[in-house]
């Protein structure tokens, strides 16, 4: 007996040694590492289990706490905080946690999610040169990616969702040869992606969602093994990508994409099972075979432009759990088997669109064809119907160019008036050279802001009208409504909905308008928007279903109720009569308008054969030009941009002079704001013109014999002889001797200044004795000439080789 109990602690020894071998027992120091990663989180509860007596190596796993070990050595570790944590404290020091980590030199596979983590990822991360997957995500991590990482040559999983990283995607993405997930999630990465992702040939998993990357993407054909593409909320496109044909989500909503769906690449994921395309711009024809597809369960194209009809007979896949078509343009009549049935749970939306059912949320069919045309796309043909109202839509990127184009005038304006303060007696009228303006300028906050307030002030934002509202407004274009015709169409005057008057003009188009150049001309119509011009509040199309043509295009004005200018000079508007000051201010707007149609959009608009008709007054008697040269797809006119040359036998002016032509323009509508007579025989103008000239080196009597009557006791002399020295000037033959528009709207301010200083104190002999700011600058008499005339346009003086 007493051998047998000397004998027990020799064999609960061995057992006890047998049971440590069948054991992992971690070193000693890394036990330490892990107590010290645990004091360096701040002891999250997720770790509140772990002590000095903690067998790492041996507990149990749980879904947000794991230790795995190889021998004595820790191979992953796994720590997850509770959802939503905060970020750990300031003393948190993300530089102390990597140092302390890379103490494991054999782990593989971290995942801290959710913890706190904080600061710049350590560029000593690489030292972990085991590590084949790495997920930090859920923390407050920021900066750019490092480049270290690109050491980690047994990297196989990245993923770095909901954190604050930024900056592009590094272009060494594409040197880790094992890579195959790389999530990015909700960060705020931005820019294109590098063309070096198409090298990962072993990538599965490629998830970018929710950040700010940009630009076409690059060609994916080639990543054969890549199965997951999650792209949602970033802005690519516009083309739809280049797609290996393994996917079995692909995920492009809330993008930019706007051609068509590749037929040819969607017909080949013969393994997609999850689809999602919706909150995009795309336009063409709906692929249906994607509801077809051999995998597909969850179809979404939702709120794009995708067109077509739709026919009952289409086919669907069995395993089809949800498809969403809604909000696009699809007409024809729901397939049916995208209809509810007993045997299936098959979840269908389909409001927005312009199908043939009795529910609810359907447009109807004009609405479908009036988009599609909107967008670039014909509506499919149908022989019955008659015509119906096109809408077309203008894009909002277009406020871009109107500010930016806009801040060339602001420029310009402050550059003048800078040149103004510095001389101390008033600036001759000379033609400027050339200036650049750097970037910087362009893009200053400040001028971008005033830009804002030079343009379409007071005035409702561009829109579409349909045809109804128009019919509306005019009683269905009845006679009591119409207001004139020209030779850019008929002129009726509406009343809207709202309340507020309208102009509209009613253009017969051409059969061989392309919708392509209806948006070129749209986009280019939509920016002449301005204070000084008559400004098109919108538009509507009027074509017919049975050859997709466009018939009637409808241009709304805004109204402007206190008519044409002359009727304010020569022809007695009620018995009230322009005064000087107002005639001044009213050739300032004028000019004002010039500029903005010259140099306030890209490309310009030149050219416009303006009349002294086609200056309107509104309620405060500022002058808005009612007819310019709108790129309208009519008999005669050219193409956008395009110079229609009334300049002389040679054609079309060249780069330097085609400005000068509303130079000349204006100088015959100012020559009639000062003598007060309406201008409409032949050679008028080339007369009193000389007759200025004559009159401007003689007395003070010769030059008020030259004004209107009604008016010419009003004025300063200094003011007068400012005017008609610019008018003179104005009306020279030579296109290159004519001021720019900038010169005549300082001199013209010049003269409005010393009027309002001549009424303050009408006998001051320094007002009436200063030199003129335009007097040294004219020809001698000897250099005008008499010229042609040519046929009139509408009403108004009759056209002169400008």
């Amino acid at each position: 007996m007493e051998k047998l109990f000397c004998c027990m602690p020799l064999l609960l020894l061995v057992l006890l040694l047998a049971s440590i071998d069948d054991s992992t027992q971690l070193q000693s120091s890394q036990s330490q590492t892990l107590l010290r990663l645990q004091q360096l989180l701040y002891y999250p509860k997720v770790l509140s289990s772990w002590n000095n007596f903690t067998d790492f190596c041996n507990s149990e796993p749980s879904p947000y706490l794991t230790v795995v070990c190889y021998e004595d050595s820790v191979t992953q570790l796994h720590i997850i905080g509770d959802k939503g944590s905060h970020m750990l404290p300031k003393r948190f020091s993300i530089n102390s946690f990597v140092t302390t980590l890379v103490k494991l030199p054999d782990v593989k596979v971290l995942t801290f999610v959710s913890l706190g983590l904080w600061g710049r990822l350590p560029e000593k991360i690489n030292r972990l040169s085991s590590l084949e997957i790495l997920n930090v995500s859920s923390n407050f991590l920021f900066g750019h990616i490092p480049h270290e990482l690109s050491s980690l040559a047994c990297l196989q999983t990245l993923i770095l969702d909901e954190n604050m990283f930024s900056g592009e995607l590094p272009d060494w993405i594409g040197s880790l040869p094992s890579l195959a997930v790389l999530s990015l999630r909700k960060n705020v990465l931005n820019g294109s992606l590098p063309s070096s992702l198409s090298s990962l040939s072993g990538l599965r998993v490629l998830a970018l969602a929710n950040n700010r990357f940009n630009g076409v993407l690059p060609d994916l054909s080639h990543l054969t093994n890549l199965q997951v593409l999650d792209l949602e909320g970033n802005s690519f496109g516009p083309l739809f990508p280049r797609l290996s044909n393994k996917l079995v989500s692909l995920i492009l909503s809330k993008n930019r994409f706007r051609s068509a769906v590749s037929a040819i690449e969607v017909s080949s994921l013969y393994q997609l099972q999850h689809l999602d395309l919706s909150f995009n711009t795309f336009v063409g024809p709906c692929p249906t075979s994607l509801m077809s597809l051999p995998a597909i369960t969850y179809l979404n194209i939702s709120h794009n432009k995708l067109t077509g009809r739709l026919s009952t007979n289409l086919s669907c896949n069995s395993q089809l759990m949800f498809v969403d078509l809604s909000s696009n343009l699809l007409t024809g009549s729901l397939p049916t088997c995208l209809k509810p049935s007993s045997g299936t749970r098959r979840a269908v939306v389909y409001a927005g669109n312009c199908l043939a059912t009795p529910d609810e949320g359907q447009r109807p069919v004009s609405f479908c064809s009036n988009e599609a045309l909107a967008v670039g796309v014909l509506p499919h043909r149908r022989n019955r119907q008659s015509k119906f109202g096109i809408a077309l839509g203008v894009t909002a990127g277009i406020l871009g160019v109107i500010l930016l184009s806009g801040a060339l005038f602001v420029v310009l304006k402050r550059y003048n008036a800078k040149r103004t303060a510095t001389k101390a007696s008033p600036r001759l009228i000379t033609e400027h050279a050339s200036m650049g303006y750097t970037s910087k300028l362009l893009s200053d906050a400040r001028y971008i802001s005033q830009t804002m307030k030079l343009g379409a002030l007071g005035l409702p934002a561009y829109r579409t009208f349909s045809l109804e509202e128009l019919e509306y407004a005019t009683n269905n274009f009845e006679s009591s409504a119409f207001m004139g015709a020209g030779s850019q169409g008929q002129i009726y005057r509406g009343r809207l909905k709202d309340g507020s008057f309208v102009a509209i003009r009613c253009l017969k188009m051409k059969k061989s308008c392309s919708t392509q150049n209806l948006m070129h001309h749209i986009e280019l119509i939509a920016k002449l928007r301005h204070r000084h011009l008559v400004s098109v509040l919108g538009h509507c199309f009027e074509c017919y279903l049975d050859d997709s043509t466009v018939s009637r295009m409808f241009f709304v004005f805004e109204y402007v109720p206190n008519g044409e200018l002359r009727s304010w000079i020569s022809d007695g508007h009620m018995g009230r009569l322009l005064t000087w000051e107002q005639r001044i201010s009213v050739a300032i707007g004028v000019a004002k308008g010039i500029q903005f149609l010259h140099t306030g959009i890209v490309p310009g608009v030149y050219d416009n054969n303006l009349k002294i008709t086609d200056i309107l007054l509104d309620n405060n008697l500022a002058a808005k030009i009612s007819s310019y040269n709108l790129p309208l797809l009519v008999e005669g006119l050219g193409k956008v941009g395009q110079i229609v040359s009334r300049s002389g036998p040679k054609g079309t002016p060249s780069i330097k002079d085609e400005d000068k032509i509303d130079i000349y323009d204006f100088g015959v509508i100012l020559l009639e704001l000062i003598v007060g007579r309406p201008l409409r025989a032949k050679g008028q103008v080339d007369v009193l013109k000389d007759q200025l000239q004559g009159s401007i080196s003689a007395d003070d009597g010769a030059r008020r014999s030259m004004v209107d009557p009604t008016v010419h006791r009003a004025c300063s002399d200094q003011s007068l002889k400012t005017m008609m020295e610019i008018c003179v000037r104005c009306l020279l033959k030579d296109p290159l001797e004519r001021p720019s528009i900038e010169d005549v709207l300082w001199n013209l301010q010049f003269a409005s200044q010393v009027q309002e200083g001549w009424l303050q104190n009408s006998n001051s002999p320094s007002i009436r004795g200063s030199p003129s700011p335009a007097a040294s600058s004219l020809p001698p008499p000897s250099r005008l000439h008499i010229t042609t005339l040519e046929s009139p346009r509408d009403s108004g003086y009759e056209e002169h080789e400008r």
